[in-house]
């Protein structure tokens, strides 16, 4: 299994999710924005978190446009896999790949702290290696995570079984505690906790382990 992962300036949590993805089995390839194509045979595109171009105009806003959005859209548009974690998250609602947007915090205020989710579906790639209803533990690391969508959006998210976790406490003020949501076809997840800052019981705790090895097990090409 093949995944790349992009790399804006302002990323600082690139390195981290290539780390995630190398334990879980992936061959990772780092892809700088200016560049206008994915690696041959790429499987799985990881947006990182971070503050790309320093969230100028809104957080996201600037990526979204980088040259290397095109292949992004290609590669899901056709059915390729893509996780945004917490300003890829955001990069992905820009690009219209994901619906929504994230706005500023409730609270106005940044949150730094490990939380507690509940995986809200398993019916999906990046989360059926948890069992229907389970708590994990993710940190959270932001300033503009609260997820915003119009009450028909929301309705479809629900009525599609499409949001992946949610907040078990009312976080950032997130429509519905809303920490992750799926594309219409499943293979696009944006979440704004840090699964790959817990995937390593070095690191104070595994259970974001469990996501990666789910798309390792795919075991073939998107």
């Amino acid at each position: 299994m093949k995944a790349a992962v992009l790399v804006f300036p302002g990323s600082n949590c690139d390195r981290d999710l290539a780390v995630a993805l190398r334990q879980a089995g992936f061959d990772v390839k780092m892809v700088w924005h200016k560049d206008t194509e994915l690696p041959s045979g790429v499987d799985v595109v990881g947006v990182p978190g971070g503050f790309s171009y320093g969230d100028y105009l809104r957080s996201g806003a600037i990526a979204a446009r980088s040259p290397i959005i095109a292949a992004l859209r290609r590669h899901a548009l056709e059915g390729g896999y893509a996780i945004g974690i917490c300003n890829g998250f955001q990069v992905l609602t820009e690009t219209g790949l994901l619906p929504g947007v994230l706005m500023r915090n409730a609270n106005l205020k940044f949150i730094c702290r490990p939380v507690e989710l509940e995986v809200a579906t398993t019916n999906s790639d990046f989360t059926k290696g948890y069992e229907p209803g389970a708590r994990v533990t993710f940190p959270v690391a932001h300033h503009d995570g609260n997820y915003v969508v119009p009450g028909d959006v929301l309705a479809a998210l629900r009525g599609e079984d499409r949001v992946a976790f949610r907040y078990v406490e009312d976080l950032n003020g997130s429509v519905d505690r809303i920490a992750g949501v799926l594309s219409e076809n499943r293979r696009v997840l944006g979440l704004m906790p840090h699964p790959e800052r817990a995937a390593d019981e070095a690191l104070g705790g595994a259970d974001g382990r469990a996501l990666f090895a789910g798309l390792a097990s795919l075991g073939v090409s998107a």
